[in-house]
């Protein structure tokens, strides 16, 4: 069966008394976890959830994502990872976009989720633990798991380029499967012996595959830290005795300065990825915990992983190392024809980890995928080894810490201020997140605002990580012949 779920049911059969989670001192067994995912399929069962039907996920870190993610497969559904730091408007387009019938969100979650999900008219479930518990073993478990073709979906997972709003990249069964057993057997090389540590947010492709479905598959332990704090990942190093770390760029530079590492001698791999790693931070992590940083490339619509620094091969700084198993890459230029060997080109991936398509936008995938191949508007170049490495961005997203986020969203949202004329937000260098959001701004003639309303404005309706905490107004923006703003002649001024 194609059902990402049977990872979970075959591990539990081979392994039914190995950890599967652990959450401070906390412990939930693979035979448990098989349980309550069957149990949690049942639940669904009596909310109405048909095959195919998209159910929203708001969580943080918490066994209950793992349950309920595993359950939605198994009970046929459709995963839709949402990030628990949504404000309404933002959950509301989420919910309405999927067609999501059920939202699950966090008991302790502010109620932007609630207020999203009554102005889509979803059902809306708060999930607190001990409640969920109850209400999970007075069920029946449902242990079979519906049956799913390859090209199935299994997560709807919301994305955007530079232009319109986030859209679904359609994640298939067989695409994940597929990611995750070259990680276990390939790229990580994990067995149940091992130790993962999760601190990569579940409701992100990342999180999701190399750490997740990446330890259910194999059978190994993921130790889960809710909220990155980097003396909260080193105590769980420590304390569960973790071998595998993952995380991004920011998480590399935080543990690196933390004043205490305790004991971290368990650690026998780091995995890097989200944005480029500086290497100083590499050698500077390696040579203060003695392990090896591995990095690679991946993007939400891939599954998520294209290449990789791989273990049995010498690795390469500053590289984000050689294609996984299956997928192939090319460097194009901008008539869609190879590059010559060693110029830059835009980076196009094919293989069996790709999207099926954009959710209900047929346009925007054909123009992603035109051909069988994935542009991913980065720019790159390729060593004469197959080494890859990112050099720059063709589209304007601007990563910050790790998290994506798209500068046409945030322009929209100081648009609809009334003061505001124009808008261009773009990212400006920042040593501690890699990229942090700034904004260009000219107001109307004869209109007021201050640099402090505008962000107030803008926090107000997006998501905390994604307002601009830099934001200057200007008399104009540089102007292209078709009026369109020039991003690249804008300079921020100096804070």
């Amino acid at each position: 069966m194609a059902n990402l779920a049977e990872f979970l049911v075959e591990t539990a059969r081979r392994l039914p008394g190995r950890p599967a989670l652990r959450l401070g001192t906390a412990t939930t067994t693979y035979a448990e976890l098989d349980r309550l995912t069957a149990q949690a399929a049942a639940l669904l069962r009596t909310e109405g959830l048909r095959t195919g039907d998209r159910v929203a996920l708001m969580l943080p870190n918490v066994p209950e994502f793992v349950v309920l993610y595993y359950g939605v497969l198994r009970a046929g559904g459709i995963v839709v990872p949402m990030n628990p730091l949504l404000k309404e408007r933002e959950t509301e387009y989420h919910l309405r976009d999927s067609g999501a019938v059920l939202l699950f969100e966090w008991h302790q979650a502010p109620g932007e989720g609630a207020a999203g999900a009554a102005a889509a008219g979803v059902r809306h479930l708060a999930v607190e633990p001990a409640a969920l518990a109850a209400e999970l073993a007075r069920l029946e478990p449902q242990f079979e798991v519906t049956a799913a073709a390859a090209d199935d979906i299994a997560v709807l997972l919301y994305t955007s380029g530079t232009t319109g709003r986030p859209k679904g990249a359609a994640l298939t069964h067989a695409g994940i499967r597929h990611n995750t057993e070259v990680n276990v057997t390939e790229v990580q090389r994990l067995t149940s012996d091992d130790v993962i540590v999760g601190c990569l947010p579940l409701f992100h492709i990342f999180g999701q595959t190399c750490t997740m479905n990446v330890a259910v598959h194999c059978g190994a332990s993921l130790t889960l830290v809710p909220r990155f704090e980097p003396g909260a990942v080193l105590d769980a190093i420590a304390r569960d005795r973790a071998t595998v770390f993952e995380g991004v760029p920011t998480m590399y530079a935080a543990l690196l300065q933390h004043p205490g590492a305790g004991d971290v001698s368990s650690l026998r791999l780091c995995i890097s990825g989200g944005a480029s790693l500086p290497v100083e931070v590499l050698h500077g992590f390696e040579r203060r915990f003695g392990c090896m940083v591995l990095e690679g490339f991946g993007m939400s619509e891939t599954s998520p992983v294209v290449s990789f620094n791989h273990p049995d091969r010498p690795r390469r700084p500053g590289s984000v190392g050689t294609p996984i198993r299956d997928v192939e890459v090319r460097l194009l230029d901008d008539t869609g024809r190879d590059v010559a060997p060693g110029e830059v080109g835009e980076l196009a991936v094919r293989g069996p980890n790709l999207m099926k398509e954009y959710w209900h936008r047929p346009e925007e995938t054909a123009a992603t995928i035109p051909d069988g191949w994935l542009r991913t508007g980065d720019m790159a170049r390729q060593d004469e080894d197959g080494y890859l490495y990112i050099v720059d961005r063709k589209k304007d997203l601007i990563i910050r810490g790790g998290y994506n986020v798209y500068p046409r969203e945030i322009e929209e949202v100081l648009h609809e201020h009334p003061a505001v004329a124009l808008a261009a937000v773009l990212g400006v260098p920042d040593d501690r997140l890699g990229e942090e959001v700034a904004a260009a701004v000219v107001l109307r003639p004869g209109a007021a605002a201050d640099t402090e309303e505008l962000q107030q404005f803008v926090r107000d309706r997006v998501a905390a990580y994604k307002y601009p905490r830099r934001l200057w107004l200007t008399d104009a923006l540089p102007m292209g012949p078709s009026g369109k703003i020039l991003k690249r002649e804008i300079t921020a001024p100096l804070s």
